[in-house]
């Protein structure tokens, strides 16, 4: 099946709010997520198969710098794909956007999510100790 890819909207939101931490593992609630989504610096994208949504990614632009909040993927849809579309879809927003790099944090232990952002050419610049409780976070970064 086709997986779409479409600018989140708040009905999205709401569409997975029940299922936020148990089918896609992440870390924020859902009012979290609604402010972050309302921000005016935000720009959050959906992946769909059919009706459902199987993914989820978002970026904040501060001037010329642009900061991956998260990429997030349906547990039961991963290893298919989707995030490497939702990666593609949001270096695309960077570049209409006229961002000069692209930052991001990953679990040192995220090594799916580190090979991902090596192909799309994201380079580790330093280590952030104990950021995820015990485990470290890779600051990495792309530049246009």
């Amino acid at each position: 099946m086709e997986i779409q890819i479409n600018e989140m909207k708040l009905e999205d939101l709401d569409c997975i709010k029940n299922i936020l931490l148990t089918d896609f593992d992440d870390f924020w609630n859902y009012d979290i997520f609604k402010t972050e989504l309302e921000s005016k610096n935000s720009k959050y994208i959906i992946a769909k198969m059919g009706n459902e949504i199987v993914g989820f990614a978002g970026v904040k632009v501060v001037l010329e710098q642009a900061d991956i909040m998260n990429i997030v993927t349906k547990k039961n849809c991963r290893n298919k794909g989707i995030g490497s579309l939702l990666l593609k879809s949001l270096i695309d927003i960077c570049k209409d956007l006229n961002v000069s790099s692209i930052m991001l944090e990953v679990d040192e232990n995220n090594l799916s999510a580190i090979h991902l952002y090596k192909n799309f050419g994201f380079e580790i610049l330093n280590t952030r100790k104990n950021y995820y409780g015990i485990n470290s976070a890779l600051i990495m970064r792309k530049e246009f």
